[in-house]
């Protein structure tokens, strides 16, 4: 929780200093004064969501978090803070974003089924089935009963509950913005072992959901932590720019001067970059001090008609530069982040960034997918763009149902999500594609079938060889064998070829075509395939019995007192016969029938 107050916190406070700077005391102390020097540690977390949501049940808080108080009495992190600092931080994080109630109460509750005797029918029946979901969502799987698989199968499980309800997503951001602002406490491998899976998974999935308010905190704590001294580099830099404000404030001036004349009505505010940023662009153009251009934002107030009326404003006050100019309105990111980006040669000959976009778009940018929570002015839009922005999420659902190894699934998933992205149309629909993607990763995009069967393409017209890579706007046709266009000899060959491999780029693609040369092998089970034939082998025992289960609530307790830490880890031993199913049933039933 110690964290500087410095630049790049949009959401709270900033990065760590050394847990060794503050004693516990002086620690609870800083954590407290946080708050709002308010006795009630609740207030400031009220008072943030009641400022959005001024109709917002605050008893409800008060009670969760009341609760998770309760249980997380007497534990401590590693930093020496008492544990119910770190749900309640995570749960101001979800405030500050501006998500609703049940969001907040199920980020105070987040880790009571994981680390404390809480239940999760318990926490069912205080808080009602949506809670219940979350919670569940982001509760890990016992490393002592998973072994390696367990981080792979608890991001598995966590992509599968955020296919239901994206706010597990939101919630684990969170917690884990919070765990990095307060990661000194750690060994410096296991600093830099959770700095890298966060850069790996979790900021990319911050960007697909489009939380970029949440997306810039996180990638600025993973950089102090992995590149310290970049870090400190640039932190100097942007604390000594002489002149930088006087600079921008002439920008905005005339670039308002210039907005008005062109009566077009719009608000100009410096939009500095945040320190990772800085350090990309830095890298990327190999430059030895941090390379950091004034920035400004034009937010306008009318239809994106009037974004390109605005781009002309500014155009007409200083000279654009070639090559630097992005439409993200008329071909929005896959993230569904909307506006228009230019570079122009401002005052004094310094070059100028600019983005323009409306209102709405401006929110979108910031809030991705927690903006409907947060502007409900929005909620009418909300189911087509969240089906338009979530369309990643659906992909990796499907072929994750395909993975039976939690391991290939993750590797899949790192894959999917640091990939740039392109849009190819065929058959009348535009699909989002890994950059360097073939018509065959498009074959398969399209269905696995489709996938194995094909023979040929046509890239805009032109028959194209199937490892030919597409660019951004390709329009493409896939020829199968079952088309019945192309002509097949007859010992020719049927299904994918091994070659695909070496050039697809799309985890779909390799998926399949992995499983189609190995479906000769025994196939794998996954855990949540071994937590369905748990389920259904206690269900066919009990009818042995003439007897059924009305809710599940009987087989948690039962999971509960043989030991298990969740009904999905007995079911497992279920399914692997290290439970007897006649012994599990047995004991169900008496525990039903005596209940004392």
């Amino acid at each position: 929780m110690d964290v500087d107050a410095g630049h790049g916190a949009a959401l709270g406070r900033a990065l760590p200093k050394p847990a060794s700077e503050l004693t516990i005391g002086r620690r609870l102390r800083s954590f407290l004064s946080f708050q709002g020097n308010d006795d009630d540690p609740v207030t400031v977390l009220t008072r943030t969501h009641r400022a959005i949501h001024p109709s917002a049940d605050a008893g409800v808080l008060r009670r969760s978090y009341a609760i998770a108080e309760n249980m997380h009495r007497g534990q401590m992190r590693k930093s020496g803070d008492p544990y119910i600092t770190h749900p309640l931080a995570v749960a101001q994080i979800c405030a500050d974003l501006g998500m609703d109630t049940t969001t907040l109460v199920a980020a105070l509750l987040h880790d009571t089924v994981e680390d404390t005797s809480y239940t999760l029918e318990a926490l069912h029946g205080d808080f009602g089935p949506e809670v219940a979901h979350l919670v569940d969502g982001v509760t890990k799987f016992d490393k002592a009963f998973y072994g390696k698989a367990a981080e792979a199968e608890t991001i598995r499980k966590m992509i599968v509950a955020a296919g239901k309800d994206v706010r597990v997503l939101v919630i684990k951001l969170a917690d884990r913005l919070h765990n990095m602002r307060t990661l000194d406490a750690r060994s410096p491998a296991s600093r830099a072992r959770i700095a890298t899976a966060t850069l790996d998974v979790l900021v990319p999935l911050c960007d697909r959901l489009g939380i970029q308010a949440l997306k810039r905190d996180l990638d600025d704590v993973v950089l102090y932590h992995l590149e310290p001294d970049s870090y400190a580099r640039i932190d100097e830099h942007v604390r000594n720019r002489p002149g930088w404000d006087d600079y921008l404030s002439e920008v905005k001036a005339k670039a308002q001067t210039a907005l008005r004349r062109s009566r077009v009505s719009a608000e100009v505010t410096p939009r500095p970059r945040h320190y990772y940023s800085i350090w990309k662009d830095t890298v990327a153009g190999g430059h030895k001090v941090p390379f950091d251009l004034p920035r400004i934002a034009v937010i306008v107030d009318g239809p994106e008609t009037d974004c390109y009326a605005a781009l002309g404003a500014i155009h007409g006050q200083w000279r654009p530069v070639a090559g630097r100019f992005k439409d993200f309105i008329a071909s929005p990111k896959n993230n569904l982040y909307r506006s228009l980006h230019t570079t122009v040669t401002g005052p004094d000959g310094r070059l100028v960034e600019v983005l323009i976009r409306t209102e709405t778009m401006h929110d979108y940018s910031e809030y991705g997918v927690a903006t409907t929570y947060r502007y409900p002015k929005y909620a009418q839009d909300a189911e087509a763009s969240g089906a338009d922005q979530l369309t990643w999420l659906k992909r990796v659902l499907d072929w994750q149902q395909d993975t039976t190894d939690a391991a290939q699934f993750l590797a899949s998933l790192r894959c999917d999500l640091a990939e740039a992205q392109i849009t190819v149309f065929a058959h009348g629909h535009a699909f989002e594609l890994p950059s360097g993607s073939t018509p065959v990763d498009l074959a398969y995009e399209l269905g696995p079938q489709k996938g194995d069967q094909c023979l040929a393409a046509t890239i805009n017209g032109r028959l194209a060889p199937l490892s030919s890579q597409l660019r951004d706007g390709d329009v493409v046709e896939i020829f199968s064998e079952t088309d019945g266009h192309v002509e097949l000899e007859p010992n020719a060959p049927r299904g994918p070829r091994k070659e695909w491999l070496g050039f697809v780029k799309s985890s779909q693609a390799q998926l399949q075509i992995n499983r189609y040369f190995d479906e000769k092998n025994e196939p794998g089970i996954s855990i949540a395939d071994k937590v369905r034939l748990g389920r259904a082998t206690i269900g066919l025992t009990l009818r042995k019995h003439d007897r059924g289960l009305a809710s599940e609530v009987p087989l948690r307790r039962l999971a509960e007192e043989l030991g298990y830490p969740d009904l999905e880890t007995m079911l497992v031993a279920v399914c692997e016969r290290n439970l007897e199913p006649d012994a599990v049933v047995e004991q169900l039933i008496a525990l039903v029938d005596h209940p004392d």
